[in-house]
């Protein structure tokens, strides 16, 4: 069975390597093209591409998915089947088609619940106790098409989305470990979704990066854990962007406007919110590197009754 693998970050590279461990003829790997990254904006490769450089596979970066000259140089590797895992391009009916046993997904979410491109840190940041990996036949909708097998994961306080990005690309690869002889022999059986139970993950944007103090302190707690380590959830602190890197809620209220700072000590600092307590652990200073609120205490002018602002000072 000749494999066509697609993929673009970290997640899916155990799904990749796996394959090739288990002996499948995996012919070609397209991943999304190299781009500029950190404050140099050097040219970088997916890791994704790294990994299957390193295991001397073909590696196809096609801008567009759905242009006709990525498709026709993927029908030139004759696939049997196409594997993606996070490889952030919907694909076009043509490539849907192209191989015999069809295209299917590894998808970081229990479906029908969260399709979409940022499964992964919105059921952090919405507070879910359980995620996992469905993997599904791909279809024209997004991620609507049939599943096929899934396994869950749970979310405790500890985790971010580091952690369960982590857990769950390993878990993916041992689930498409246990599906794909059921596809090759012909015995699969894929259940449909129910679209009623269907919710949504988009991308996230730089507002819900955004702290906003009203809200309760467990609901900043998730929000921080669900945007960490990748983009980070901010504030503002005399008009300039302050990143919260770890934290914890408790329950409190001292009459305090939403974001006032309330008590300094070895913790951190205790940050009032809509409803509770936020303890602050890890901070970022604009133009500074992460360090402890501890730290950060050392060196900061800031006392008890300063204020996190909701937006930018003008």
């Amino acid at each position: 069975m000749r494999i066509v693998f697609m993929g673009t970050p970290e997640f899916a590279v155990p799904s990749l390597k796996l394959l090739v461990e288990q002996s499948y003829e995996v012919v070609a790997v397209v991943s999304q093209p190299d781009r500029p990254k950190g404050r140099k904006k050097t040219l970088t490769p997916p890791p994704v591409k790294e990994a299957a450089l390193s295991l001397g596979l073909p590696v196809l970066q096609p801008e567009r998915m759905r242009s006709r000259e990525a498709v026709e140089q993927l029908a030139q590797y004759k696939p049997d089947l196409i594997v993606t895992a996070a490889y952030g391009q919907i694909l076009p009916k043509a490539v849907l088609d192209m191989p015999q046993y069809g295209c299917i997904n590894v998808h970081g979410s229990l479906l029908p619940k969260y399709r979409g491109g940022a499964p992964i840190q919105r059921s952090i940041i919405n507070g879910e106790s359980e995620t996992g990996v469905t993997i599904m036949y791909m279809a024209e909708g997004l991620d609507t098409g049939d599943m096929i097998s899934k396994v869950s994961v749970p979310i405790t306080d500890g985790d971010t989305s580091g952690t369960i990005f982590d857990k769950l690309s390993k878990a993916g690869a041992q689930l498409l470990s246990e599906t794909l002889p059921s596809i090759a022999d012909g015995s699969v059986q894929a259940v449909p979704q129910n679209d009623e139970e269907a919710t949504y993950a988009p991308n996230l944007t730089r507002e819900d990066e955004r702290i906003d103090w009203n809200n309760p302190a467990r609901a900043i707690f998730n929000q921080v854990r669900g945007l960490s380590p990748m983009a980070g959830a901010f504030t503002y602190l005399n008009g300039e962007v302050f990143k919260i890197w770890t934290c914890s809620a408790r329950d409190g209220q001292t009459g305090k406007a939403a974001g006032t700072i309330i008590a300094i000590d070895g913790a951190g600092l205790h940050v009032q919110t809509g409803a509770g307590v936020l303890v602050v652990n890890e901070v970022q200073p604009a133009g500074k590197k992460v360090m402890s609120a501890a730290q950060w205490l050392q060196g900061a002018r800031i006392e008890t009754g300063a204020a996190f602002q909701q937006g930018a000072e003008q």
